[in-house]
This record gives C-alpha cells, sequence and structure tokens, in this order.
C-alpha cells in the first residue's frame, strides 16, 4: 500500500468507524475516544489479504494457557462476531462504554477499502497473499 496510502486509507476507516457509531446512537451525548474502530479497518484489510495465515489465538482452560495457531479468517470472524452481537446487546443502551459499531464500521470499510488501496505490484511479491497460502 504505501505510507501515504496508507494513511489515507486509516483515516478514511476511523470516519467509517465513527459514522457507523454515530448512526447507532445519534443522541448520544458520549463523546468517542480512540482508534480501535480504524484499527478494527486494518484487521478487515488483513483479512481480505492474508485469510489462510496462520495467527496464535490464545486459549485459557482453567489454569491452562497456550496459542494455537488459527487461519486469521477464522479468529477475525470471530473477533467481528463478537463486535456485532456486542453492538445488538448495546443498541439503545445509555451511558458510555465500548464503542462496539465503531468497530463493526471500522472493520467493514477496511475489507472494501483495501481492494482500492492495494498495491498490486507488492501483492504480487507477498508470499503469504490470499487463499494460495498454506
Amino acid at each position: 500500500m504505501g505510507h501515504a496510502r496508507f494513511l489515507i486509507f486509516y483515516l478514511l476507516c476511523g470516519l467509517a468507524a465513527a459514522a457507523l457509531q454515530v448512526l447507532s446512537q445519534p443522541d448520544s451525548g458520549i463523546p468517542m475516544v480512540g482508534a480501535s474502530g480504524a484499527i478494527g479497518g486494518v484487521m478487515g484489510a488483513y483479512v481480505v489479504l492474508y485469510p489462510k495465515v496462520r495467527v496464535h489465538m490464545l486459549v485459557i482452560f482453567g489454569f491452562i494457557v497456550r496459542t494455537i495457531p488459527v487461519p486469521a479468517l477464522f479468529m477475525l470472524g470471530y473477533w467481528f462476531l463478537l463486535q456485532l452481537l456486542g453492538g445488538a446487546v448495546n443498541l439503545g443502551r445509555e451511558g458510555g462504554g465500548v464503542a462496539f459499531w465503531a468497530h463493526v464500521g471500522g472493520f467493514a470499510a477496511g475489507a472494501v477499502l483495501v481492494l482500492l488501496f492495494r498495491d498490486p505490484k507488492l501483492m504480487a511479491r507477498h508470499p503469504a497473499h490470499g487463499w494460495r497460502s498454506a
């Protein structure tokens, strides 16, 4: 993507995240703080570009703590589902908390915008791109 294009991509993901959060609670008087929606956009882009790359998921079973390598599509899909569920449960609630819809908006924006912002030359050189990786 390159530095300048990434900066624009990141800011657009942040704007999309803020827009969906505002749409979900238009009467909220509580300010939004943080960049988690834009980070969600980076995660959305990652799952589109590298869905089969293995990421390590922390699993805790009582006193047993392990990391399990899973495809990015599984881990980020799980994270996205948690954001959707958290947003649905909190719809209409008053007060502060986690901006779940900002996470959803950023993730979705990143998944779409990466198709416009990616650099095909850089993508062709990356060994872990797309469904071709093991």
